[in-house]
């Protein structure tokens, strides 16, 4: 399983990863709220304000203060090559 610093040394696994959008948007608001609602948040931002939202296939939603461009980044350079085996 490969993890990603998602700011403060939080860590999240790649491979759950399905989305890295900018909290800006109403419906990405909206959708942080819902899940905050149903208990699916989980809060990476130490406090710090939310600048990167990950969406992944659990449904969960982890917000990051770290920029998604930082974030996208960071899975790219960890991200295993191409037709290696796992």
């Amino acid at each position: 399983m490969r993890l990603v610093n998602v700011g403060y040394g939080n860590m999240v696994a790649i491979q759950r990863v399905v989305a890295v959008v900018s909290p800006d948007a109403a419906p990405i608001r909206r959708m942080i709220q819902d899940a905050r609602d149903t208990g699916r948040v989980i809060d990476a931002t130490c406090g710090h304000k939310t600048r990167a939202v990950l969406v992944t296939d659990s449904e969960h939603i982890v917000l990051s203060p770290l920029l998604p461009e930082t974030v996208t980044a960071r899975i790219d350079e960890r991200r295993e090559p191409e037709g290696a085996e796992a």
